[in-house]
């Protein structure tokens, strides 16, 4: 790496904003349209996948989309002793890219990140967060989805209620997340993102004001699938959802109702 070009973007970058939400989420469209901006650094994928991220990733374990199930996979993830902070910030800023030289602002996202936003805290100037959830519904049937695609059969069977433990895990770390980081974060929902884009878009500026510019209605390539405007994909998605996953997934969902209730999520019942 540059050691030249790592110190000079070292000098020109004076705050880091984390966007932690759980996967299959939406936050593919709001990191890479915050990324526009002209005030942002930001990374073609995410945090964890750059080359000289040092720390564990999803991609090499067996829980890619399931990390918030066991207990094993959230140590991996909470107290992995590979994280190296400053490692990891010469790798992402040697990887950034932005409109201007001079851009103020570093953004980046990874799931698990959001098991660790002390750690980010900690070893990063002048944090702020972007805290973001989704129908619980909606995200189970990314996760069985993506999974169909190569992941075990083993796990296939039972996954909408290993998917709906993790989703779980991840709502108690979400809503412990906004309550402890209310001074520096901003916290919504896909949902009232997708409604609402111009509304959001000023409390992130509000949040961070060097993103004056920023527009949460353009058009976005998304995984190579998507090139448009955001829009709400729950009512697509929980309608390819069998009534067996449901019923599977209410297994785990209906003993934490109320934590479903806190971020006005509800149960479906088939």
């Amino acid at each position: 790496m540059s050691k030249e070009l790592i110190e000079k973007r070292r000098q020109v970058i004076k705050k880091h904003l984390f966007l932690l939400c759980p996967n299959n989420s939406g936050s593919t469209y709001l990191s890479r349209a915050i990324g526009t901006s002209r005030s942002v650094w930001s990374l073609d994928r995410e945090g964890q996948h750059v080359v000289g991220f040092a720390g564990p990733s999803t991609v090499e374990t067996p829980w890619p989309l399931i990390w918030g199930a066991a207990d094993k996979s959230l140590r991996h993830f909470r107290d992995s002793p590979e994280y190296d902070w400053d490692r990891t910030k010469r790798a992402w800023y040697f990887h950034a890219s932005a409109k201007r030289e001079n851009a103020p602002v570093f953004l980046t996202k990874s799931p698990p990140f959001l098991l660790i936003p002390d750690q980010l805290a900690a070893n990063f100037m002048d944090v702020s967060f972007l805290f973001m959830v989704r129908n619980p519904y909606a995200m189970l049937e990314g996760i069985v989805r993506r999974w169909g695609r190569s992941g075990s059969e083993t796990i296939r069977q039972k996954l909408p209620r290993i998917a709906a433990k993790h989703i779980v895990t991840c709502l108690t770390a979400q809503r412990a997340n906004i309550r402890e980081y209310t001074a520096n974060s901003i916290a919504f929902t896909y949902e009232t993102l997708c409604a609402q884009p111009d509304d959001v878009a000023k409390r992130i500026t509000g949040l961070v004001p060097e993103l004056d510019d920023l527009d949460l209605t353009q058009k976005i390539a998304v995984k190579g699938t998507y090139n448009e405007p955001l829009r709400n994909m729950n009512d697509d998605a929980i309608s390819r959802l069998k009534p067996e996953q449901i019923a599977m997934a209410n297994e785990i969902f209906r003993p934490n109702a109320e934590l479903l209730s806190h971020f006005d999520y509800r149960l479906i019942e088939t």
